[in-house]
């Protein structure tokens, strides 16, 4: 028996909810990008859900799982908990189909997240320290009252509709041979597999479909390893729309039939795929909605051949955005922070700052310290924060303080 037709979700669900999304959601663009291409050794095009409704590509699932409420469920209400997209994906779909949402986010939340849910007329309850927290309140406010529960992933229609995704990829690039997109719980990875692997075997072809973690919240590979939900102990990673630290039971027996590969980046390879994003394609993105950039900038995708990479959010902090950017110039050698110790006598600061206007690096802070418990009588402590154009370009201005006799320690 074909494995497509024994899941869960099949390509008849997705398209039952790609008829209910008809004129509710925007059809997003694809944009290629020479610059990744190159990189990639291939064609690169980017799917980007971050310009949909809400920023991101939750209002998918959560709009097809409250329209095929009954009645009597939408008279009751929904409830839902996030830190960011779906909450923002719950609350326009509500609002769209006149049922009344509650929704819990975390204590720690993003202010913008949190002002964007309540502009959308949702109601907004923090509770909690993290989204497995305010979670668990949400289901237990379903349990007391029977309002409706919307799981951002482990739910059929959910799943079905995060896979209408795939079915416009293929419509827009036809000749697609491989697709990258992040993954926390699974419902979208999932969802797309199974819209993308039905209709490549239709086509006679296949289509490789590759999910991507942030390598600090990557419960994929042990779980896939292990054939069995494998929960992490510790979550850490700035990429908090995929930061969930168990696999969801429904994608995942999706995910581990279909998808060919889940791979895993660094937190410095996201913030300079940040960047890369912001600088080359002028598309602002969140973290979660970078991995598959991250992932072809490290060369972890063999012969991709025509590339789709979904940037599946744009919901990004300004704070965040502001330590992202700083993050991923230092991880790309563009800013550095280095300390030096020096004789507290005139001309010494003279001297420094010659040599680095001499090698054409640029300062933007600097701090002057006398005292303090590592700092000899007679010595200064100087901390100088520089932008340079590269790791080439900074080690150039290094040698160039230590040939004059400083020593300088990179600090970052």
């Amino acid at each position: 028996m074909n494995i497509l037709e024994t899941l869960p979700v099949t390509l008849d669900d997705v398209l039952e909810a790609q008829k209910l999304l008809d004129g509710i959601i925007a059809r997003t663009p694809v944009e290629s990008s020479r610059a990744l291409g190159k990189m990639a050794g291939g064609d690169v095009y980017f799917k980007c859900e971050n310009l949909q409704r809400a920023g991101s590509f939750k209002v998918r699932g959560a709009y097809v799982r409250m329209a095929k409420l009954s009645p009597e469920e939408k008279k009751r209400g929904v409830v839902a908990a996030s830190a960011g997209n779906h909450a923002q994906g719950v609350a326009v779909a509500a609002k769209s189909l006149g049922i009344k949402a509650r929704i819990y986010m975390p204590l720690g939340v993003a202010l913008p997240k949190l002002a964007a849910t309540r502009s959308h007329g949702a109601e907004v309850i923090l509770h909690g320290h993290n989204v497995d927290e305010a979670l668990a309140e949400a289901q237990r406010y379903s349990n007391e009252t029977g309002t409706v529960f919307v799981h951002p992933f482990d739910n059929v229609d959910v799943v079905a509709g995060q896979g209408t995704l795939g079915l416009e990829i293929l419509e827009q690039v036809p000749n697609v041979d491989t697709i990258l997109m992040g993954v926390g719980g699974g419902g979208l990875l999932a969802g797309v597999a199974v819209a993308i692997k039905a209709r490549a075997k239709e086509l006679g072809r296949e289509i490789r479909i590759i999910g991507v973690q942030a390598e600090n919240a990557a419960a994929y590979p042990p779980s896939l390893a292990a054939d069995a939900l494998v929960p992490l102990k510790k979550v850490s990673t700035m990429a908090d729309g995929i930061a969930v630290g168990r696999p969801g039971q429904l994608p995942f027996s999706i995910i581990r039939e279909l998808v060919d590969d889940v791979v895993t980046v660094s937190e410095d390879s996201l913030a300079r795929a940040l960047i890369f994003l912001l600088e080359r394609a002028k598309m602002v993105v969140e973290p979660a909605g970078a991995v598959g950039v991250a992932a072809l900038m490290d060369g972890k995708i063999e012969n991709p051949g025509t590339t789709v990479v979904v940037l599946s959010g744009g919901n990004i902090d300004p704070m965040l955005m502001l330590k992202v950017i700083q993050r991923g110039l230092s991880a790309a050698g563009r800013y550095m922070t280095v300390r030096m110790m020096l004789d507290d006598r005139p001309g010494s600061l003279a001297t420094i700052a010659r040599i680095i206007a001499e090698n054409d690096a640029n300062v933007t802070g600097l701090d002057h310290t006398r005292v303090g418990g590592s700092i000899s009588m007679g010595d200064v402590s100087i901390t100088v924060n520089l932008e340079t154009k590269g790791h080439e370009h900074g080690e150039q201005v290094l040698s160039a303080l230590r040939a004059e006799g400083f020593q300088p320690i990179v600090v970052h």
